[in-house]
């Protein structure tokens, strides 16, 4: 289903949410249709073989239902397999659906990666990286855990200037390619799972195999079988007493009796992480089936291998072998297989094998889907919005180059963007405006497009570049009833961090919105020259957000150090216009007043 690209990511997403609805749509009829033929053959086979039988055709009766049972089994497996392709349309339009939801910034049916949210982060909290409305609902288009939990971390930490390239080189090749990448995630989606049991499992591959120290019994997993047919077999014939069959099935009995716990331990685990692991087989299909010329593809496609053993063909081993441990979970076929055919050592035994031969490439395949997952999550995000830039990584110590910077998390027909640069190390670009005029919005713009282009992202501008740097920000500073901490204290504890943060070695950038707002002005103002002109002799450069139009006079004390920007409004009657401008120069319009007005505060006019 390879269309041509249309300028319009909004229209392919429609068209492509169109075409998979009506393909779903078909293959529900095809379904409908073989499951009333499933049902002709087996009625019509039934009353056919029982006129047979009762007219004495008895041979032609069993043929019959030979034919008949072989008939309805295709059925059956055509029957599936028309389900499954109309569940993976359906899976393709809801994706492409999603992708027109997130272009409205309609992000609250995603997951927000709320459980990744940390208040002691750096900057996560602050920049909204997770959580309502967040950065990773935007971008995420994992589906197994592993992959979300490989987002947030390239979130939560910036790469190495070498590892963002490569992210980006690889990012570039998969994005134009909409149709594989759709078809990786609804793969996966087949087999969603919310809870993570790799790292048990992976415990548990390490742990050594079932048949360890017990030789003895594995002889008996092959013998008894072998020698319990044949006696059944005898018995058959009137050439042995069913008693000898009678008392082999009692040993096979005693020996699941005995191992019962082991075996069930690993029988309750293997249910569970059966559809988990079925999940990897398709999408790393998927991706040993292609291709690629970027460098880290290359490497990640490598990992899918062990032994040229595909790591899909491998996991698809141990996902039959776990179904087939699980199938003896029914009462009857248990009492059935394991009474004659030793059946769960036998497969036991064969999960043993596979952990002996394969396990080591498990997590690294693992891992690999995964960070594919993050790679096609960052290409589509790119995708969806062809106007974003792909960010330039600077060599220039604390250099930012901005042009038509936006934030990603505003959807407006027509965004507000700024541009902006600065460079070298002890550089404060101190920021005054009135309020509601764009001041914080702006330091999370800029923090927010540098995590994505620390993670190898693109971001929302139309030019970008940026030495990489570590993220601070100060800005949405609480108290804490629990810790009995005030706000004050507890953006006092914020700074300290970046403090003790500057000492160490890297460059540190940080954001401070409204510094020290919890005291009187004078000690705030004492307070924020004193932390500025601090952060001065260190490897350390930012943004500080203020109010207070004084601490602009830093930039005739500290020339080149400290440069001022502001943002500004003007009132019209009973309105206050904003532009959201960043533009030179200290504040000079002021709205407080009004505000307070519009809000029913008798304020005298001056």
């Amino acid at each position: 289903m390879n269309e041509p690209e249309v300028l319009n990511p909004a229209v392919t997403f429609e068209k492509r949410r169109h075409d998979f609805a009506a393909l779903e749509n078909t293959f529900r009829r095809k379904a409908n249709n073989v499951s009333m033929l499933r049902l002709g053959v087996f009625l019509g086979g039934a009353a056919l073989a029982g006129w047979l039988f009762y007219t004495g055709q008895t041979a032609f009766g069993f043929l019959l239902l030979l034919i008949f049972y072989f008939g309805f089994a295709w059925l059956i497996r055509m029957h599936g397999r028309l389900q499954y392709e109309q569940e993976h349309n359906r899976i393709l339009s809801q994706i492409n659906g999603e992708e027109i939801l997130r272009l409205q910034g309609k992000l609250n049916l995603f997951d927000d990666g709320a459980r990744y949210k940390d208040s002691h982060h750096f900057y996560t909290s602050d920049l909204d990286v997770f959580g309502a409305h967040s950065l990773f609902a935007l971008v995420s288009r994992s589906v197994t855990v592993s992959g979300k939990n490989m987002l947030a971390n390239w979130f939560q930490q910036a790469a190495a200037a070498p590892e963002i390239l490569a992210r980006q080189n690889a990012v570039q090749e998969i994005a134009p390619d909409l149709e594989w990448r759709q078809q990786l995630e609804a793969k996966a989606r087949h087999y969603k799972r919310k809870t993570d049991h790799l790292p048990d499992f992976l415990n548990w591959l390490a742990q050594s195999g079932f048949f360890t120290d017990r030789a003895w019994l594995l002889v008996l997993t092959f013998a008894l079988p072998l020698v319990t047919v044949s006696a059944l077999a005898l018995w058959y014939f009137d050439l042995l007493s069913g008693y000898v069959v009678a008392a082999l099935a009692f040993v096979q009995y005693l020996l699941h009796a005995k191992f019962r716990k082991a075996k069930d331990e690993i029988q309750e685990r293997s249910e569970d992480l059966h559809k988990e692991v079925s999940g990897y087989v398709s999408a790393l299909e998927h991706i040993e089936s292609r291709q690629f010329a970027s460098e880290k593809l290359q490497q990640l496609h490598g990992k899918l291998y062990l032994n040229n053993v595909p790591a899909s063909a491998s996991i698809k081993k141990l996902a039959g072998i776990l179904d087939y441990l699980a199938a003896t979970q029914n009462v009857y076929l248990n009492l059935l297989v394991n009474s004659l055919l030793m059946w769960d050592f036998f497969w036991l035994w064969q999960l043993d094998n596979w952990k002996k031969t394969s396990a080591p490439l498990f997590e690294p395949a693992v891992l690999t889907l995964a960070e594919v997952e993050c790679l096609a999550s960052f290409a589509a995000f790119q995708f969806a919005n062809p106007s974003y830039a792909v960010p330039e990584i600077s060599t220039v110590p604390f250099e930012i180059e901005a042009a038509e910077l936006g934030h990603p998390l505003i959807f407006v027909s027509e965004r507000i963007s700024n541009s902006f640069t600065t460079s070298g190390a002890g550089k404060s670009l101190i920021i005054t405006g009135s309020n509601m005029s764009g001041k914080s919005t702006f330091l999370r713009t800029v923090g927010l497009n540098m995590v994505l282009a620390y993670a190898g992202s693109a971001v929302c501008a139309k030019q970008f570049k940026s030495f990489p740097m570590q993220v601070f920000t100060a800005m949405r500073t609480e108290d804490n009833l629990a810790e009995s901490t005030s706000s004050f204290y507890a953006e006092l504890k914020r700074l300290k961090m970046l403090l003790d943060l500057t000492e160490k070695p890297g460059p540190v950038f940080y954001f401070l919105d409204e510094i020290l707002k919890g005291t009187n002005s004078k000690d705030r103002h004492l307070g924020a020259v004193a932390l500025v002109k601090q952060l001065h002799k260190r490897q350390a450069s930012g943004m500080v957000s203020t109010h207070d139009l004084e601490l602009g006079n830093l930039e005739n004390e500290m020339p080149g150090a400290v440069k001022n920007y502001s943002f500004n409004s003007k009132i019209e009657g009973d309105k206050i216009i904003f532009d959201y401008k960043l533009t030179p120069g200290i504040c000079g319009s002021f709205n407080a007043s009004k505000l307070m007005q519009l809000m029913g505060i008798a304020i005298e006019e001056a």
